[in-house]
């Protein structure tokens, strides 16, 4: 479909989005460990059941070997977030968070967003778990919480300029809600029709939901949904009144790293 480049939505309450680039590192190093002990090796097949979130296991339809008991059941809503199963896989879930998260923690605080992003994948898990409660198959991977932060962007800043690369070839600046309402329209879509395919697309659905309706409580005082403002590329200049030569207005201080 489409991959996220960057926004030109600058921080306003924040300094700098620690809890998003945390999040971001302790997946990639969580990937890192499982992919440097291999994907087929013991260590990962005992984390993948262990920490993935499996819905016969929560619905007590069956049962792990207790040598593959790592946390407690209801834990793994939030443990299965931190798995990924390629770099694919993870890349395009950070890439996501990383273009996102910050505005959206911007608009709700550190601790906020936090509980936020975990409730997302929580209700990611569920979703999963209702569609298919007898499944034996883990679920890993961030989806349903980044899903969860696509849908608070989308109700908070449906028409900032995204810069987004279509069919994987095409770089086109476009308001938010473009790119961001076919993307969930598309989840809802695929829920339908790919049923009890490799992709949960349920646990994306449950993440959109979620993120929907958590936002509405979780943005700061006197943060507005669906902010009205277009922001300006920044080379862009404005003239005077009094008919003077234009002026280059001032470059903001960037709000993401490598910007």
């Amino acid at each position: 479909m489409f991959i996220p480049l960057h926004d030109t939505n600058n921080l306003k309450h924040i300094r700098l989005q620690w809890v998003t680039l945390t999040l971001i590192g302790l997946n990639v190093l969580i990937w890192l460990i499982t992919e440097m002990a291999g994907l087929q090796s013991e260590f990962v097949t005992a984390a993948v059941l262990g920490l993935g979130f499996i819905p016969s296991v929560v619905n007590d339809i069956a049962e792990l070997p207790p040598s593959l008991v790592l946390v407690p059941e209801n834990a793994t809503y939030i443990t299965y977030s931190f798995l990924h199963g390629g770099l694919l896989h993870l890349g395009s879930n950070m890439l996501f968070l990383w273009v996102f998260g910050d505005n959206v923690e911007d608009a709700m605080g550190h601790i906020r967003f936090l509980v936020f992003y975990f409730a997302c994948a929580a209700a990611g898990a569920f979703a999963h778990a209702l569609l298919l409660p007898a499944s034996e198959s883990p679920l890993i991977g961030a989806s349903g919480a980044v899903a969860g932060v696509v849908a608070a962007y989308l109700m908070l800043h449906p028409k900032v300029r995204v810069w987004v690369l279509v069919l994987g070839r095409i770089p086109l600046p476009l308001p938010a809600f473009i790119p961001l309402l076919f993307w969930v329209l598309f989840q809802f879509f695929m829920v339908v029709t790919d049923v009890g395919g490799e992709v949960s697309w349920a646990a994306h659905v449950g993440g959109i939901v979620a993120g929907a309706v958590l936002v509405l409580v979780f943005r700061r005082s006197g943060v507005p949904l669906f902010d009205k403002r277009l922001e300006s590329p920044r080379a862009v200049i404005h003239k005077d009144d009094t008919g003077s030569r234009p002026k280059p207005v001032a470059t903001p201080a960037p709000k993401k790293w490598g910007r």
